[in-house]
This record gives structure tokens, C-alpha cells and sequence, in this order.
């Protein structure tokens, strides 16, 4: 593929051609060969319209809404691809939720101290803990068995049985429009159910029920699974605090051992750091001939470490985001990849033979070809699965050393990390005052929030996220970024004091000001959640403004898979513009398009933009901020 089709980031180009040289097949040359006619974004046009349905044995089906030519069963083109948008969004939901129960698995045994860990935010478990109207008597374990017990009752209310969650944290007025919509969810569990059954064969194949029940499962999925998880893991591991933190694949040093935590849950991480910290682990890896050994930050559960703990010798650095795993274990740097639940790719054992690491699951989800070593995540065994893990890196060692040659010289950087709620207000001096100020006067025109994965679709990694957080910050409009699409930014130096120089004027002088960058590291994608309670304490400090009046947009230049989706959907039933890429497979149904393009601004007061190239994609997102100024009179 052609050099911008590969990566924005030089260290992961460099990466690419030892990968090629060494003859393994890579995510960049897969790509490429799913293409059609030459064209490596060209597929099925079936396909790529999400028009075909294999769901029963009278398909595989095809449809064309303009002909008028339906599935066997009489589902139009609309329907389809609304149907298997809603079970993508069932995967992803089913998928944060997992992470959250594992959360709560893990306070559960905290509280009981049977884990390491402690409850290191107790104001935030008791403020967290009234906002859900719990009893706060008792002991701080006490809380967080009571917290557990609120949370996991809620996920089990029946579909028609209203969430005391959503209820207690969701904006009043959005409550109101869910509640005339039908969109004001049960338990997670209920609507998982509903929503699954619902996309059986011939039952129910209309694209706007669908739609509906998307969004209504995008709102339970938000408050129930995203915040509840978030602020579960800031009570037993930190709230997020900015700091600095060294980035890219320069951060891995061949001469160390090596352990990545790699996926989306950090508790082995936050574990293994705790023990890689203790005297006896350094000396152990001295004494094979290394000069330490470090845990190094990776993807999803890299950024839920790196947000909440300060870097040092041991906690040493980040890497990147999901595209250039292969990168990462082609560096010959690699001992050992601790694979949590989600993000690691089916190659992988093959690339550890190559560049001789361990490759381990750490949760009962995930599972490779040929791979029989396996520590399955339990809070109760933590300490003794991190030993372990620890041993098998300091043990691999010798062999890795000896036998791959490493790559030198692939650079690394630094990002100001650690953004969040309360770190935003506490930088303002205890009140979200000087932000809003500086909207009001025009030197923010305003935010957006970055929850992005990164694809290959139509760009190289990160180019396009880069491309349209440079044109957002150009344009005085504040950027928050989560997700895979975070470590671009941090990656590319936009997480950086001196991205500020990047920033239109008005944007520029209030980062000076305030000391941060124009883009604030906020976390993974499982912080949309936080983002949206972000939202509720400024619509709620402006007097009760209604979100989609806020002169704000979700922003997914790189979305890739089924928990970006839920998160889009959630950013529609939550009122807001929504600006995605590469354009979602719906563009058979256009029925469905006008609805979620044209129509919804009358239904939640959202609107789906969709827009290849960087520029004009922020034109239409600045306009749409700028229209949100005039009615606020701003």
C-alpha cells in the first residue's frame, strides 16, 4: 500500500517494513487484498450498503429499496441494514458490560480485602453513592458492597422496569424525551434481550422500531455499564489527574524485559506494576541479564492505566493504539502480551513464534489458535496470577535477547494524559465558570468530544483522526478524545503544551492560560459515559440549557467496530451532532439514511453527519456549533 495508507506515525512505517522484510502477514497487506478491481476500499456493494441478510437458510438475500426487491421473508433494504446495525450494537453493549462486571467483581472482592487493591477514592465512592441516592452510613467497605448491590440489581430489572440508574444520572429534560420516545431503558440485561430477539427472522423488520430500540439500548449501556464501570475503577485505582507520560514505540527499550498489558481491563496491569515496582522483581530480571524490567502501557487497558497512574523506571511508557499491535510485537522488545478481553488480534501466536514472546490470555473471553498457556482474570487470585505473569516475562527473557534482533531508533514522545471531570473543574479553580466564560466570549466556539476507534478505511491509521482534530483546534473548538482514537492524539503530539501553537487564536490564548493542550487526553471509549456527565454539569451550570442546544458534537473520524457503533447511537439519542467515519454500511437504505441524516433532529434533537474528507467534515461540524451560539444568543 502506498506510504499514507499505512500509518500517520513514522515509528509504525519503520515497523511496517521489518514486518514485510521478515515475510508475515500483516493487518496493512490483509487490507489491501479484501479489495476489489484494485481498490483496496472497494467490497461488495451489497455488502458495503448492509443490504444482505444470511440470517435463515432461504439467503443469502440481497435488496435494492429503489426496486423494490426484498429479503425471501419481505424485509426491506431498510430494515436490513438497521437490523444488523442494532446487533452490532448488541455486541458492543454486551462487551462494555462484560468490563463492568469485572469491575464490580473486583470492588466486590476489594471491599472484602481479598485483593491487593484498596479503595483509593472514598470521597468519590460516597459522592458517586448519594447521586444514586444510597445510604451512606458505615464503613467505606460497607459503601462499596451497597454500591455493588445498587448497580447489579439494576442491571437485572426487566425491560419494562424503569433503571434507577438512568434515572438518578441522566439530564431531566433528556429523561423526558426517552420516556415520550419509549427510549428510557430497563436493565442492561432486559434490553440485551429484547433488542437480540427483536433482529430474529420475521420479527420485527421495520428500520425505525430498530433504530429506536438501538438507541434505547445505547442509553442503558451509557449510565449503566460505561459510568458505573469508570467511576468503579476511579474508586479503587485513582481518579484521573494530568500528568505526563511517554508515548510511541520508542518507549520500548529490547534491553528490558518487557510486559504488556494488552485489551481493555487494567486490574492484572495495575497489579503487575505494583509488583514490577518491588526490589526483588528488578533484581530478578538483573539477574537474567536485563537491565530491569518494566510494564509498558498498550491500547485500551494502556489508557485506563496511563490516565490514573504516574509514569517511572518500571511504569515506563504507551504505545499506541490497536492498528499497530503488530508493530508493537514485531519491535523484538516484547516478553510477554497479557490479552484481556478485547483487542487482540486472531495473528497474534503467529508473531510470537517470530519474535519469541509469551503470549497469554488473561480472561476467559479471549482464546488463540495453538495457545494453551492461559491466566484467566480472578480478583481473589490477583497477586498470584501477576507473580506468574511476571515470572513467565522474566523467563523469556534469554531466549528473546538471543535470538531477535530489535529495532532501534522508532522514537517516543510525550502527552499530558489524565483528563477528566473533575480534574477539568479543579484546573478551573473549582468550577466549570471559566470555561463556559470562555465560551460565552467566543475565545472557545466549542467542544468536541473525540471517541474514535482507528481504521484503515479510506486512510492510513490515525491520518484521518489527526487531519480533522487539527482543523477542530484550528478552529477554536476544544477537543476531549477517548478511545483508540486518544492515542493518535497522543501519539502525533496533539496531547502536548505545544499543540497550542496548532490552535486558532482564542483557543491558543485559554490553553496558555489554563496550561494544557488543545486536545485533553479523556480516557478510552468506555468514557463516553463520563463525557456525557460532563455534559449534564455544564448544560446544568448554564441554568439547564437542553444538550442538543449546546453548542457541541460527538466527533468518530476513525470508528471501526460494534462499540463505536452503540456509542454513535447513544450520541444520537442523547440530542447531539454526530460527525462518523469511514461512512457506516447503510447507504442501501435510504429510508434509513434520510431518517438518521435528516429526520432525527425532530425525534432526539440528533443528527448523523457522515464526510470523507477532514476539512469539510469540520465545516459542517463548526457550522452546526455555530448555529447552537446564535440560539443561545452567544
Amino acid at each position: 500500500m502506498e506510504d499514507n495508507r499505512i500509518s500517520y506515525h513514522e515509528s509504525v512505517k519503520k515497523a511496517y517494513e521489518r514486518i514485510k522484510k521478515d515475510g508475515l502477514t500483516n493487518i496493512w497487506d490483509r487490507y489491501e487484498a479484501q479489495g476489489m478491481g484494485g481498490n483496496p476500499d472497494q467490497r461488495c456493494p451489497f455488502c458495503l450498503g448492509g443490504v444482505r441478510c444470511d440470517f435463515c437458510s432461504n439467503g443469502p438475500c440481497r435488496a435494492e429499496v429503489a426496486k423494490d426487491k426484498r429479503g425471501v421473508c419481505g424485509i426491506t433494504g431498510d430494515g436490513m441494514a438497521m437490523r444488523m446495525m442494532l446487533l452490532r450494537n448488541i455486541m458492543g453493549a454486551s462487551t462494555y458490560h462484560y468490563h463492568t462486571e469485572e469491575t464490580l467483581k473486583t470492588l466486590r472482592a476489594t471491599a472484602r480485602g481479598k485483593t491487593p487493591f484498596t479503595i483509593r477514592e472514598p470521597g468519590k465512592l460516597k459522592s458517586f453513592s448519594e447521586r444514586l441516592g444510597l445510604s451512606t452510613k458505615g464503613s467505606d467497605a460497607d459503601l462499596a458492597l451497597r454500591l455493588a448491590d445498587f448497580a447489579e440489581t439494576d442491571f437485572h430489572r426487566s425491560a419494562g422496569e424503569e433503571s434507577r440508574i438512568v434515572a438518578a444520572l441522566a439530564p431531566p429534560e433528556r429523561q423526558d424525551a426517552w420516556i415520550n420516545l419509549d427510549l428510557f431503558p430497563g436493565g442492561i440485561y432486559g434490553e440485551m434481550m429484547r433488542a437480540t430477539s427483536s433482529c430474529l427472522t420475521n420479527v420485527d423488520g421495520y428500520y425505525v422500531s430498530l433504530a429506536l430500540k438501538a438507541m434505547r439500548l445505547s442509553v442503558a449501556t451509557a449510565y449503566q455499564s460505561q459510568i458505573i464501570n469508570e467511576y468503579c475503577q476511579d474508586i479503587l485505582f485513582g481518579i484521573p489527574k494530568p500528568h505526563p507520560f511517554r508515548v510511541n514505540l520508542g518507549v520500548l527499550d529490547p534491553d528490558y524485559v518487557n510486559i504488556l498489558p494488552n485489551g481493555h481491563e487494567p486490574f492484572l496491569g495495575f497489579a503487575m506494576v505494583d509488583l514490577a515496582r518491588k526490589s526483588e522483581w528488578q533484581e530478578k530480571a538483573r539477574a537474567v541479564g536485563a537491565r530491569g524490567l518494566r510494564v509498558i502501557a498498550n491500547i485500551e487497558t494502556g489508557q485506563e492505566m496511563i490516565q490514573r497512574w504516574n509514569t517511572d523506571d518500571v511504569f515506563y511508557g504507551f504505545t499506541g493504539n490497536w492498528i499497530m499491535q503488530e508493530a508493537v510485537l514485531a519491535s523484538g522488545a516484547v516478553d510477554l502480551f497479557a490479552c484481556d478481553m478485547n483487542c487482540s488480534m486472531p495473528v497474534d501466536p503467529m508473531y510470537a513464534q517470530k519474535y519469541k514472546f509469551k503470549l497469554i490470555p488473561v480472561s476467559d473471553l479471549v482464546a488463540f489458535e495453538g495457545v494453551k498457556d492461559r491466566v484467566d482474570y480472578l480478583p481473589e487470585k490477583v497477586a498470584a496470577q501477576a507473580a506468574r505473569l511476571l515470572e513467565m516475562a522474566v523467563g523469556n527473557f534469554k531466549e528473546r535477547r538471543n535470538s531477535v534482533e530489535p529495532i532501534r531508533g522508532l522514537g517516543a514522545g510525550e502527552a499530558v494524559v489524565g483528563f477528566s471531570n473533575e480534574s477539568i473543574v479543579d484546573l478551573m479553580g473549582g468550577s466549570l465558570a471559566p470555561l463556559l466564560s470562555a465560551i460565552k466570549d467566543g475565545s472557545i466556539r466549542g467542544v468536541a468530544g473525540l471517541v474514535s476507534c482507528t481504521s484503515l478505511r479510506d486512510s492510513g491509521q490515525d491520518v484521518h483522526c489527526v487531519a480533522v482534530a487539527k482543523e477542530l483546534i484550528k478552529r477554536n473548538i476544544l477537543v476531549l478524545s477517548m478511545g483508540c482514537g486518544n492515542g493518535a492524539m497522543q501519539v502525533a503530539g496533539l496531547c502536548r503544551p505545544e499543540a497550542q501553537d496548532l490552535a486558532g487564536n482564542g483557543l491558543k490564548a485559554v490553553c496558555q492560560k489554563l496550561r494544557v493542550p488543545p486536545v485533553l487526553s479523556f480516557g478510552t471509549c468506555t468514557d463516553t459515559g463520563r463525557l456525557a456527565d460532563l455534559l449534564l454539569a455544564v448544560s446544568t451550570a448554564l441554568g439547564g440549557v437542553p444538550l442538543p442546544d449546546l453548542p457541541v458534537a460527538a466527533v468518530a473520524p476513525e470508528y471501526m467496530e460494534q462499540k463505536a457503533t452503540i456509542d454513535a447511537v447513544f450520541a444520537l439519542a442523547l440530542g447531539l451532532y454526530t460527525y462518523v467515519n469511514p461512512v457506516p454500511t447503510v447507504t442501501g437504505a435510504p429510508n434509513l439514511v434520510k431518517l438518521l441524516t435528516q429526520d432525527l433532529p425532530g425525534v432526539t434533537g440528533g443528527i448523523l453527519n457522515v464526510e470523507k474528507d477532514a476539512v469539510k467534515a469540520v465545516d459542517g461540524i463548526f457550522a452546526h456549533i455555530e448555529s447552537k451560539r446564535k440560539k443561545l444568543g452567544l
